[in-house]
């Protein structure tokens, strides 16, 4: 009787943890409305998300009572579906045809297919073991995602790209829906998170590795050497931003002047610049 209860506590942390983890990207969602561009934001993971929770309420759908599965998925769904409709609004025509594109493969042509496959080809346990099967070698490929941007992290030697918390999350989430499969005896779901706890903890290791060694952006000192009127509200300004460390000067040329052309084309007063310069008005 005790371990139903534990299995139930995991599924409900599962759950938050997993809330949280899909509400993430929330903050990228907002810069893009508020932009009213995508930015070169890709589609990809989003429309693979949706998949991954389709295809887990399908599974729920077929092994009965797992309200756990089912609560987060639908959840999943409905923010995946959200973010998506978000992106099409706002992307590129190309990138509105490659989503559209992306949707009608994973969402409508696969998805249809294995739940059409698996209805007419199999039936019983056999149909929900297979299903338990696609789910896990999927989630195994999702997991797998992060090792791109983990070989960028070692060839760059900087973090920028490979956020922290995101990182703990994704660990967290593994662990807890790891013992909540092993609990419930249900190792479709308890597997692929071993591989995802794996690669959390190899994420969060690189990045205390790198953390300090990321390249830090220096503000140099800079001489504005031509500045050009245009408007009232608009200047072309041309700028020099000079190496003062000696260290980086040629020993055998002592002579020689280091120097970081910066040219900004067009800009508004007050608008934030390369190197954190601010634009301000003549007076």
């Amino acid at each position: 009787m005790a371990t139903p209860m534990v299995a139930t506590v995991f599924g409900v942390l599962g759950n938050i943890v997993s809330f949280l983890v899909y509400l993430s990207p929330m903050p990228t969602f907002y810069r893009i409305f508020k932009k009213k561009s995508t930015e070169g934001f890709q589609s990809i993971p989003y429309s693979v998300a949706l998949f991954s929770a389709m295809l887990y309420l399908y599974y729920a759908f077929l092994k009965k009572n797992v309200l756990i599965l089912v609560t987060i998925n639908s959840f999943g769904s409905v923010v995946e579906v959200g973010y998506l409709v978000t992106y099409l609004i706002y992307a590129t025509k190309e990138s509105r045809v490659f989503t559209t594109k992306l949707l009608m493969l994973f969402n409508v042509s696969l998805l249809g297919f294995i739940i059409a496959a698996t209805h007419f080809l199999a039936n019983g346990d056999t149909r929900v073991k297979i299903v338990g099967w696609i789910c896990a070698a999927f989630s195994v490929s999702v997991f797998a995602a992060p090792l791109s941007i983990m070989r960028r992290v070692i060839q760059t030697k900087s973090v920028e790209f490979m956020p922290f918390t995101l990182s703990l999350f994704l660990t967290i989430c593994a662990v807890v829906w790891f013992f909540y499969g092993f609990l419930i005896h249900d190792f479709y779901i308890a597997t692929p998170n071993i591989v995802g706890f794996v690669l959390g903890i190899a994420q969060m290791t690189l990045y205390v590795v790198y953390k300090k060694k990321s390249p830090k952006k220096n503000i140099l000192p800079v001489e504005i050497t031509k500045v050009h009127d245009l408007q009232t509200s608009t200047i072309i300004v041309e700028m020099k931003a000079i190496d003062p460390q000696p260290q980086d000067r040629d020993l055998e040329n002592p002579t020689v002047k280091h120097e970081l052309e910066i040219v900004v084309n067009v800009l508004d007063y007050g608008e934030q610049v390369p190197a954190n310069i601010v634009v301000c008005p003549p007076v």
